[in-house]
């Protein structure tokens, strides 16, 4: 039973980074703000020749895109007055393997959130205060391995974006789709690399702000929880 228990507190702290990470994609997946602000700072309506309300109708399509049942998308935006298919074929393919890891994420959100949920519950609901103790120490190990991984994302983001960036998209891609024309495909003029610094950094310093946010709570009640008992 023993054995069980610090297995299970294990999972808890491995299962905290990866809830953390995916809620922080997850986040940014669906944060039109996000996207605003990388079409501003990247100067993308100069570079499509698109206004800024349809870079907006742009974002918004891609968000409903990604959290819908449609296998491919179809987004009609205007261009000096005339409407057309904002995405190309190979863009609308590869929007559709893109869409499979966002939803990829979204069920190892779900997956985590459950586990660490009924690990918390349990703990809980024992209303014995060792177990509190140990969920709380749970909380503060997992949030260091939290902070661990991303300082680790961090200098590497920091020191080889672009070899990071082209691994990724090697392991999470069986296809060359990816790979698209700066000069003439609307996915990579909307989205140039730049952003995808941006966005990792933000997905980094938000996972290790969570991280910070839990375990200082949890590692406040264990300071608090000693005083008590030593008063």
């Amino acid at each position: 039973m023993r054995i069980l228990g610090i297995g299970a507190k294990w999972l808890f702290m491995l299962c905290l980074p990866i809830l953390l990470l995916t809620a922080s994609i997850g986040w940014a997946a669906n944060s039109l703000w996000l996207y605003k602000y990388g079409f501003e700072k990247y100067n993308v309506s100069q570079t499509t020749g698109l206004a800024e309300p349809e870079l907006e109708k742009a974002a918004t399509g891609l968000i409903t895109y990604f959290n819908s049942d449609e296998e491919y998308i179809s987004l009609t935006v205007v261009k000096d007055g005339e409407p057309f298919e904002l995405f190309n074929q190979r863009e609308v393919m590869h929007l559709k393997d893109v869409k499979g890891l966002i939803w990829l994420d979204y069920w190892v959100l779900i997956g985590t959130l459950v586990y660490v949920l009924a690990y918390a519950g349990v703990c809980l609901l024992w209303r014995k205060r060792r177990y509190w103790r140990r969920l709380a120490w749970g909380v503060v190990g997992g949030g260091g391995i939290t902070l661990a991984l991303m300082l680790a994302l961090g200098l590497g983001t920091l020191l080889g974006f672009d070899q990071l960036f082209w691994q990724f998209h090697l392991i999470s891609f069986t296809n060359e789709l990816w790979q698209l024309d700066p000069t003439k495909d609307y996915l990579i003029m909307l989205f140039p690399q730049g952003f995808w610094y941006d966005t990792t950094v933000f997905c980094a310093l938000t996972t290790a702000g969570l991280a910070i946010i839990f375990g200082g709570v949890a590692g406040g009640y264990l300071i608090f929880s000693r005083r008590r008992a030593k008063s």
